[in-house]
């Protein structure tokens, strides 16, 4: 691609990036800090990806949510996830409806934008799958009809990683449907205090509309078109195949990595990089996105081996591990 190309990609970047910034600065409008959180949720947004969002209660991960959806007039739908839950409950059934003699389908609340599911490892597998697919092909089948999702449609489910009991972890295939896995973390004590400011004011803080639907499909159709060279394209596929090598050892010679990466990763991984250049108003991707991005595309797709995990050796150590032995270009 000529400079040209890419200065005129750039400068439709910066003007339309404005738009995601007002959305930006209005989430934080009534979420305070968070800034990765925000970001990741804006990236999937741009990319049509999932999001895996894992921390303990009361991090205002289904605020964050609902407060996106508030922004940019998209419909939203929280579903509780419960080991009582029907895979009927999330998309829907068939009703018979006896005055009028015939049968009508009844859409679940997986018919929004972006939907919200709240604890998915509190369900059983069967709804998970239910999820999942509908995740996958962007449509479900109810009865004889097969009924597409709206566009956009937009999957972030939280868990909680500390209390277990009466919990179906997902299954490492389903998890690989994620574009991202974020771990949300506890903010600061400066931004504890300006929660609590915010949060015991006589008005709660709402979130205005700033933008619409056309807006994003604007926005994704110039993220396509983030220019990304051939150069980091083969440092992407480098960093994703490390994760599967056999040369990855631990301190007692042990292999550390049982199952590494799919290429659904490296895909993932140069689309999020995209995304994340566009909101910073740039029209190409840089080294410095993809080993940005590099821990929230990968912790999810990689499996330790027992002994690794015996020493505790984590994904988390591996990727940091493959991004300093990879060569940047």
């Amino acid at each position: 691609m000529e400079s040209a190309e890419i200065q005129a990609i750039a400068e439709q970047a910066q003007r339309k990036s404005e738009v995601l910034r007002k959305i930006q600065q209005e989430i934080h409008r009534v979420i305070v800090g968070q800034e990765r959180l925000v970001q990741r949720l804006l990236i999937a947004l741009l990319t049509d990806g999932h999001v895996l969002l894992e921390g303990v209660p009361g991090l205002a991960k289904t605020l964050a949510v609902r407060t996106l959806a508030q922004t940019i007039s998209a419909s939203f739908s929280r579903i509780q996830f419960t080991p009582d839950l029907l895979p009927s409950d999330l998309v829907g059934t068939v009703v018979y409806n006896q005055q009028a003699n015939q049968f009508y389908i009844r859409r679940g609340p997986i018919f929004a934008n972006i939907v919200l599911a709240d604890e998915i490892n509190r369900a059983p597998a069967k709804v998970q799958s239910a999820l999942l697919e509908a995740m996958q092909e962007r449509q479900v089948t109810i009865g004889d009809e097969t009924l597409p999702l709206p566009a956009p449609f937009l999957v972030l489910a939280t868990q909680n990683p500390i209390e277990q009991e009466g919990t179906y972890p997902l299954p490492e295939a389903q998890v690989d449907r994620f574009m991202l896995k974020v771990i949300v973390n506890y903010p600061s004590a400066r931004e504890e205090r300006e929660i609590v400011r915010l949060m015991t004011a006589p008005e709660e803080p709402t979130a205005r509309t700033v933008a619409d639907l056309e807006d994003i499909v604007e926005a994704k159709r110039i993220v396509k078109n983030i220019y990304v060279d051939e150069r980091i394209v083969s440092y992407v596929v480098d960093l994703v195949t490390a994760t599967r090598s056999p040369y990855l050892t631990g301190p007692q010679g042990g292999p550390l990595v049982e199952y590494g990466a799919s290429p659904r990763a490296s895909i993932w991984l140069v689309a999020a990089a995209r995304a994340r250049a566009f909101l910073e108003g740039r029209g190409f991707v840089t080294p410095e996105d993809i080993k940005d991005l590099a821990p929230d595309i990968l912790r999810h797709r990689i499996i330790v081996t027992f002994e690794a995990e015996a020493e505790g050796i984590s994904s988390e150590d591996v990727i940091q591990k493959v991004l300093t032995s990879v060569r940047v270009p």
